[in-house]
């Protein structure tokens, strides 16, 4: 996640079952390039600005720990405290819809979806 303070949107991801075809759409329609991110089997990818490469959005494949992933943008709030926002959304009438699981060694997320029924991620450094 480039950014990291508390209350920031740190990211954006999509994440698709044609992950290849919806690469080039983007690609072709805004300008976007990308570079692929090694899955193992297979590549994600990252899409960044055509001129400086400044990563801005990751492009997945709806598979392995992704399968459970809505197929739409999701934007990843940090939070200062991953544990106690579940714990607020769930009180206050959210739902969790993935996780929390780690990312890399750096930090922890899940996927929520508020009342009203828009999703996002939350994000925290552990």
């Amino acid at each position: 996640m480039p950014e990291s303070k508390v209350g920031t949107i740190g990211w954006i991801d999509l994440t698709v079952d044609n992950a290849e075809e919806i690469r080039e759409f983007y690609e072709k329609v805004t300008g976007l390039k990308s570079s692929p991110v090694d899955m193992g089997d297979y590549n994600d990818h990252c899409l960044h600005t055509a001129d400086n490469h400044n990563p801005i959005a990751g492009l997945c494949h709806r598979r392995g720990s992704n399968a459970n992933v809505p197929a739409r943008w999701i934007i990843y709030i940090t939070v200062a405290d991953l544990d106690a926002s579940i714990k607020s959304c769930l009180e206050l009438g959210g739902k969790l819809i993935d996780g929390p699981r780690n990312y890399g060694a750096t930090g922890r997320f899940c996927i929520i979806e508020d009342p009203a029924g828009a999703v996002s991620a939350l994000y925290s450094e552990v």
